[in-house]
């Protein structure tokens, strides 16, 4: 096997790996990564099948990013109530996904503060707290792995905390139990305090 082999089985494990990820958004960029590599390939090997049809599948992916990295998404928050039916649903359907960063999350009569996230029209992900004075508890704040980006939390702790401070409340405390939840909550600008995670609104 000599180096130019190796560059076309490494494109071709990244394109495969693609079809593993279960975000869209991780989806997309190693797929771009791996037609990128296989144009590289296709021009070594002078396979112009090769260069070329993986130069349109890399275009099509710097489009798909494009629009799904865009900032101008319209999201929406909506208060809905813990019973409805829909949150329940949602829950259930997700609750697999939900395990893997908040395996600590159990619905609850306390969780009376509950806010859909919304992208485009659609369903994204929620927020689920417990109000404890001016602080809220978050218990879940969870993202559909279609929408699992930085756009939907940029949003939710910058320009949309309004759906916090108008609720009273200055601060959110969260508590994380896995690697995935902590990384998160440090990168969307909550910092540590105690054993728990915490986010100034004002």
């Amino acid at each position: 096997m000599n180096w130019v082999e190796i560059v076309g089985y490494v494109a071709s494990a990244l394109i495969a790996a693609s079809f593993m990820m279960k975000s869209l958004v991780r989806l997309r960029w190693v797929s771009l990564i791996g037609s990128a590599i296989f144009v590289v390939y296709g021009a070594l090997i002078g396979a112009w099948p090769v260069l070329i049809t993986n130069l349109i599948v890399a275009a099509a992916n710097v489009v798909n990013l494009r629009r799904e990295l865009r900032t101008d998404s319209a999201i929406t928050v909506v208060a809905i109530d813990a019973e409805a039916p829909f949150l329940h649903d949602f829950l259930s359907s997700q609750a697999e996904d939900i395990a893997t960063s908040q395996p600590d999350y159990h619905p609850q009569a306390s969780d009376t503060f509950v806010r859909l996230v919304n992208r485009d029209g659609l369903p994204a992900g929620v927020l689920i707290g417990e109000p404890a004075g001016q602080e809220l508890l978050v218990k879940l704040d969870y993202v559909t792995p279609a929408y699992r980006d930085s756009v939907s939390a940029t949003w939710l702790f910058g320009p949309g905390r309004a759906t916090f401070t108008d609720a009273g409340f200055t601060r959110l405390i969260a508590h994380a139990h896995t690697s995935v939840h902590r990384n998160y909550l440090e990168m969307i600008g909550f910092h540590p305090e105690g054993n728990a995670y915490a986010l100034d609104l004002v």
